[in-house]
């Protein structure tokens, strides 16, 4: 393909010299835009890993903080004069009602996804309009 040169004037290039030497520029342009997202994105991997490490460590040591509490809870228990096996089974029931109500919050989220009932109507609204091959008629309007 043509190259435009230092000393060449471009007044002087084809048309079929010109489309070349743009569609070349666009193709370099490109693949220096690719080349430039591929290390701005593994960049990007390694800092996203070594963030998902440290929070998982991060969470293994929350983890064993709510140990260690629980039972500094479960011996405070004791200290006031109840039996050790009682303290310990209160403890956990405590435990027991914080799942069951997270549980019970995270359940009624849950039922309150929808399922994009917007897209699967205008999607169905679509179809229609396809086997009806688009008769002007039939336009359905986007319904709530």
């Amino acid at each position: 393909m043509s190259e435009a040169l230092p000393g060449e004037r471009v007044e002087d290039k084809s048309l079929g010299e010109l489309v070349a030497l743009a569609s070349s520029n666009i193709s370099n342009l490109v693949r220096a835009e690719m080349d430039l997202a591929k290390l701005e994105l593994k960049a990007d991997a390694k800092k996203a890993a070594l963030g998902g490490v440290m929070f998982s460590i991060a969470a293994l040591i929350g983890g064993l903080i709510v140990i260690l509490l629980s039972i500094a809870a479960a011996y405070g228990l004791v200290a006031v004069g109840i039996w050790h096996w009682a303290a310990f089974l209160i403890v956990s029931g405590v435990y027991l009602l914080l799942a069951a109500i997270l549980i019970g919050i995270g359940y009624l989220r849950i039922r309150k996804i929808d399922g994009a009932k917007r897209t699967r109507q205008t999607l169905k609204d679509d179809l229609t309009m396809l086997r009806h091959r688009g008769d002007p008629g039939d336009t359905p309007a986007i319904k709530d």
